[in-house]
């Protein structure tokens, strides 16, 4: 693995870094981009999400803590230099300005976004919120665009998937092979559990299963039901697997995901499967974690779909700060 200075206030990096699955030999490896650019840098920029849209690198992040925008946006021409979306007036543009009456609006914390294009030419949204119906869980909502960078306005006044009892569903990503469309999530066990880091830490740890789930071309109307594809492993997990991110390479399927509490072990790692829903087998070895050149808490990752431009968050002095990978994959093997 190269060792490279990683500034404290950088907004991305990259590495190189195998890591194995035995049963299929995957491995991963990422080269190192540097420079961010200047409206972006050390920014709060958490969660984001990526999509292409003519040859321009769009990315969608969740909002930062005390200000009134609810979805931030940046862009790319060439996925090294970054710059925030911004009004004609100067203020940051949001996403998803307005919000549907399922959310709590006194306090919506909306979180990790993922943006997809629908058949049609238009624009999906994912985005998790706080529900009014319980505002210590959070619910999943979409919204729709025939712009990739909004606004995007919500569909209807109730979340789509929104399961309260089992602890609220967060981190939904859309993922379209073969002329079918899915959903992937976690429903929120955590906000169940019994306390210690990211309150799942002390037994009985509380299921907190990623779901896929197939829809109709529109991305929101459900076919069968939802399939669960990963849970946490407890203690080593700390009680948690989230930020589900899809892509096929050759036969195989990888389903991005972190584990850890964000504020202590979080990271970045995969696992693979021949299915699209499982069984998956967990790398041996997560891709980014605290120590890997500089990095603190890295994870919430997404990959594109082209299976190679990778984004995802780790620690800075201005909070969770976005940085960028170039994954290189096939069925065996990883090389550049």
């Amino acid at each position: 693995m190269l060792s490279c200075f990683l500034c404290a206030l950088s907004t991305f990096a990259a590495f190189v870094l195998a890591s194995p699955v035995p049963e299929l030999h995957i491995s991963v490896q990422t080269t190192r981009r540097s420079e961010a650019g200047s409206d972006i840098a050390g920014a709060n920029f958490p969660d984001p999400s990526i999509i292409q849209v003519s040859g321009v690198w769009y990315a969608f992040a969740t909002r930062t803590i005390g200000s009134s925008i609810h979805i931030q946006v940046a862009r790319s021409d060439d996925f090294t230099t970054w710059s925030i979306l911004k009004k004609a007036d100067g203020t940051q543009f949001d996403a998803l300005p307005n919000l549907p009456a399922w959310v709590d609006k006194s306090d919506p914390a909306t979180w990790a976004p993922d943006v997809d294009q629908l058949a049609d030419g238009s624009f999906m949204m994912y985005y998790s919120a706080t529900a009014a119906a319980d505002s210590t869980k959070h619910c999943i909502g979409a919204a729709r665009s025939a712009n990739v960078t909004g606004p995007y306005t919500p569909f209807g006044t109730t979340s789509l998937i929104c399961p309260l009892s089992r602890g609220g569903a967060i981190d939904a990503s859309g993922y379209a092979i073969g002329g079918h469309r899915y959903i992937t999530w976690k429903i929120d066990g955590n906000s169940l559990g019994h306390g210690g880091a990211c309150n799942n830490l002390v037994a009985p740890y509380v299921s907190s299963p990623i779901m896929i789930q197939q829809v109709q071309a529109d991305g929101i109307t459900f076919l069968g039901t939802a399939t669960k594809i990963m849970d946490n492993d407890g203690p080593a997990d700390q009680g948690v697997v989230e930020a589900p991110s899809l892509v096929q390479i050759g036969r195989t399927f990888v389903l991005f995901f972190s584990s850890g509490c964000f504020v202590s072990t979080y990271n970045q790692t995969y696992a693979t499967s021949t299915s699209i829903t499982g069984p998956y087998t967990r790398a041996t070895k997560p891709l980014f974690y605290t120590g890997i050149d500089g990095l603190t808490n890295p994870g919430g990752g997404d990959i594109a779909a082209d299976g190679k431009h990778l984004l995802f968050h780790a620690n800075s002095p201005a909070g969770r700060s976005m940085f960028q990978a170039v994954v290189s994959l096939n069925g065996r093997k990883v090389s550049d």
